[in-house]
């Protein structure tokens, strides 16, 4: 690792005018490329304290043994340079995006005599008019078949068109009219040429010059009479307007413009480009790509734009190009766009109207091309096994670790304070152990002491798990039945947090099965009736196997019985519950930092629990820290490790954001009715139904509820009772929404 003061320019050997600037390893490999207003301004930057350096810059700055620049007149100059040097020598530590596979466009061959259409992939050859990209190539060829109806362009290859001129026989689709057949001299090159630049005209987005003359040559063909020549001029006006279908109208007034969008995570970023003109998206383009340099939404944009556009001239640039977010230099870089194009193009962002709503849906595009991206990665078993690996050696654990189980605290300003667990095995979510926790040792806002009430109290209930059947003399699988379980467990002391904890406490969460005891159940949902119990992993390639004589010998005959959601096999209670907080995990990892991680270790210690790991991951910076180290590990940023970390982690994150907004949403619509004893939601219904609302069954007497079939003496009694007592307030408001909730609207409760 060089140290950066080691190749520091002398103060005053940077010039303070705009330059480009390299950084060279100690093979003189060029490994980063930068561009400047002020040379000396943003070098000196790299060669402040590491501590303040970003991890990737850190990086950069250690891997570089030299640094060199080049002066340059202005800022356009500069952007030219940096692309050109980019390109030439493709450093390690710029950011490169590069398409999954390669576009097809749909080119026009106008170098050649006689043009050609045809699907053309790879770099663009001078002289072809390309149209696209399309996402695939039978959407071009599609377009194209409808096409030929009206402008008979030459599409066959060289050999095929040779062999025609030397037979003197056309193809077939010069026989059916969808070839002008210049290989046999039916049309002059130049009026093939004139179909040819027709093709690119409408394919360009000047339809309505043809559209219309096919209808005035259809009129006027019908007027004399010549009914099939009409017709036949009416079926080529439909194939260009259903070739026009295919790509839609999106921006009314006819704009030519690329919108570009970006979706980012810390690793990596997703960028998507709809190519519109005349008004229609005539092509959509997506690329992922690592973030291999400190850059932020600016930053990703300014680089899109230069490989976009370093290579085009003319109309490939478009007359408007609309971005999520500005360049750091707007004004260089849409004069280095004007440049290439020729004439003034607009670099901005869509503030309202269709080009924004049409920006959304690029930005959507982006989203869901950056989450299918990491779907592909984790769900590939030789990378999940190899980030394992990663992680078991950075962390220094002796084996994978085969099960993690991360914990998030989600709050809104010290309220409905509530926790959440997930479990990973083999690297692969296991959502049927998910768990979450209500935060009740404390009121208030205190992230550090909820991660350490919750890591007690889960490895708690896995202590008494492992007291209660005796690790290590359970019978072989063999000689015992798989349904046989262990004496129940004491379960939690009366007033301790346990007892109030449950999905019944909140409500149900969507997306989320319910725990099966009911009010004072375990924390979290609970595997489904039907789904087989978690057993404890094995291996990281092995399918967990269940208990019983399955893992060892044949299945005696099931009796002849209806089938039920409850036959599932796999660890059960005796009341045919799944068991929870059984197996313990190989490491623990926690969402925060130093202070998150400390607290979770000294949880486990005051258990006497010292055979699991335990680690953060602090967001901002991605880094990995560990009980008792002041300094964090930083895993390489394309390491798969990290990339798993971050994964399970964003998924605690998910988990529990969503309990604490149901459980926010669920006391926003609390309603008196809900301390009445024995009113269960269809009475409740009921009552509402009848009078209307809260504020009016208040007013009503006992007899009046009395009238409510299903509502007896008793129960009638007991609703005037708390609603009489729940005094009158002032209209609630919804914090989420800030919108003012009448007595009137909380009725549904």
């Amino acid at each position: 690792m060089a140290d950066p003061s080691s190749y520091r320019p002398k103060p005053g050997e940077i010039p303070d005018s705009p330059g480009v600037y390299k950084f060279r390893d100690e093979h003189r490999r060029v490994i980063y490329v930068g561009k400047a207003k002020n040379l000396r301004q943003r070098v000196a930057n790299y060669f402040q304290d590491l501590a303040n350096l970003h991890p990737r810059t850190r990086t950069m700055v250690t891997t570089a043994a030299s640094v060199e620049w080049t002066v340059v007149s202005t800022e356009v100059e500069a952007l030219q340079l940096e692309y050109s040097w980019i390109k030439e020598f493709d450093p390690r530590f710029n950011v490169k995006y590069r398409d999954d596979k390669s576009y097809p466009y749909l080119a026009v061959t106008l170098n050649e005599e006689f043009p050609r259409v045809q699907v053309m992939r790879g770099a663009k050859k001078k002289g072809v008019r390309y149209f696209g990209p399309y996402g695939h190539a039978w959407a071009i060829r599609e377009t194209v078949d409808l096409m030929l109806r009206v402008f008979p362009v030459r599409t066959c290859s060289a050999g095929v068109f040779k062999n025609a001129e030397r037979t003197g026989r056309p193809c077939l689709l010069g026989y059916i009219g969808k070839c002008s057949a210049p290989c046999v001299g039916r049309v002059t090159p130049e009026e093939h040429r004139e179909l040819a630049e027709d093709f690119c005209a409408f394919m360009a987005g000047r339809t309505g010059t043809y559209i219309r003359r096919l209808e005035k040559d259809m009129a006027q063909a019908a007027e004399e009479m010549e009914y099939e020549r009409a017709a036949r001029l009416r079926d080529d006006a439909g194939a260009l307007k259903r070739a026009m279908e295919k790509s839609a109208v999106v921006l009314a007034d006819a704009t030519d413009a690329d919108l570009i969008a970006v979706a980012e995570d810390e690793l990596e970023a997703a960028l998507q480009i709809f190519h519109v003109r005349g008004g229609r998206v005539r092509g959509q383009r997506g690329w992922v790509t690592d973030k291999v340099e400190a850059v932020d939404t600016s930053g990703l944009v300014e680089h899109a734009l230069q490989q976009l556009y370093g290579e085009e001239r003319g109309d490939a640039v478009p007359k408007e190009v609309l971005v999520p977010a500005l360049p750091e230099d707007p004004d260089a870089v849409s004069q280095w766009l004007t440049d290439r194009r020729g004439s003034q193009v607009s670099l901005r962002i869509p503030q309202r109207g269709d080009k924004k709503d049409l920006m959304a849906t690029v930005q959507r595009n982006a989203q869901q091309a950056l989450g299918l991206h990491k779907t592909k990665r984790a769900s590939d078993l030789t990378t999940r096994s190899r980030a394992l690996e990663e992680i078991a050696e950075a962390l220094g654990l002796d084996a994978a670790p085969l099960r993690v189980e991360c914990y998030d605290i989600s709050h809104l300003q010290g309220d409905d304070v509530v926790a959440s667990m997930v479990v990973f095995e083999d690297g692969l979510a296991r959502k049927s152990e998910y768990r979450r926790f209500q935060i009740k040792g404390f009121e208030g806002q205190d992230d550090v002491r909820s991660m350490h009430e919750v890591i007690g109290r889960r490895f708690k209930r896995y202590l008494q798990e492992k007291e209660r059947t005796g690790e290590g003399d359970e019978q072989p699988a063999s000689d015992a039945p798989a349904t046989e379980a262990a004496p129940p467990a004491a379960g939690p002391a009366p007033g301790s947090p346990e007892t109030a904890e449950g999905p019944s406490a909140v409500g149900p969460v969507p997306g989320v099965p319910e725990a099966a005891g009911g009010p004072g159940a375990f924390e979290g949902p609970a595997a489904p009736a039907g789904l087989t119990a978690p057993t404890a992993p094995t291996a990281p390639t092995a399918p967990t196997a269940p208990e019983g004589p399955a893992a060892t010998g044949p299945v005696p005959a099931p009796p002849l019985a209806p089938a039920s959601p409850d036959d599932a096999t796999g660890p059960r209670e005796e009341d045919g519950r799944p068991k929870r907080f059984a197996y313990p995990p190989q490491l623990v990892v926690v969402d925060g930092g130093q202070p998150q991680v400390a607290a979770a270790q000294r949880a486990l210690d005051e258990l006497g629990i010292h055979d699991i790991a335990v680690c953060g991951l602090a967001k901002r910076l991605e880094e990995v820290w560990l009980p008792d180290d002041d300094d964090p590990v930083v895993l390489p940023r394309s390491s798969e490790g990290l990339y798993l970390l971050q994964r399970i982690r964003d998924e605690a994150h998910r988990f529990a954001i969503t309990y604490q907004r149901a459980k926010r949403a669920k006391r926003i619509r609390s309603s008196p009715l809900d301390d009445v004893s024995g009113l269960g939601e269809t009475r409740k219904q009921a009552l509402i139904k009848h009078f209307g609302s809260v504020k009016k069954l208040r007013q009503a007497t006992i007899d009046q509820i009395c009238e409510v079939p299903g509502i007896g003496r008793r129960t009638a009694e007991s609703v005037a009772a708390a609603l009489a007592a729940t005094a009158p307030a002032a209209p609630a408001v919804n914090t989420a929404t800030g919108e003012i909730i009448e007595e009137d609207d909380g009725d549904s409760s």
